[in-house]
């Protein structure tokens, strides 16, 4: 399973006027198991999940989520903002193994 897990992507628009609102998505690839699985083998799967996604606007918090397990595989999260300013929007995501990847977006404000 490891070697299809990460490859972070952040879609959002690259310039929009001040005060516009922009839809920010995201896409990560993991498996996020539960580790109450077995495989076909009868041998349990390890759990293997998302925990934290922090996001941030020029290093000014946006975002702060902590998943669980209840989250889908490869786990899809959009979200909207005004753009005020122009600058870099960062993703990090952790997982449960000590795992990290980060993405980011610029946005040009006119």
């Amino acid at each position: 399973m490891a070697e299809n897990i990460g490859n972070p992507m952040i879609r959002m628009a690259n310039s929009a006027k001040k005060g516009e609102v922009v839809e920010v998505r995201s896409l990560i690839m993991n498996p996020m198991t539960t580790g109450l699985t077995k495989d076909k083998e009868g041998k349990p799967i390890p759990a293997h999940f998302i925990q934290t996604v922090s996001v941030t606007f020029d290093n000014a918090k946006l975002l702060d989520i902590d998943w669980s397990t209840a989250v889908s595989a490869n786990p899809y999260l959009a979200f909207k903002m005004r753009a005020e300013k122009s600058g870099t929007l960062k993703m990090v995501w952790k997982d449960n193994q000590n795992g990290v990847w980060s993405a980011e977006s610029k946005l040009t404000v006119s």
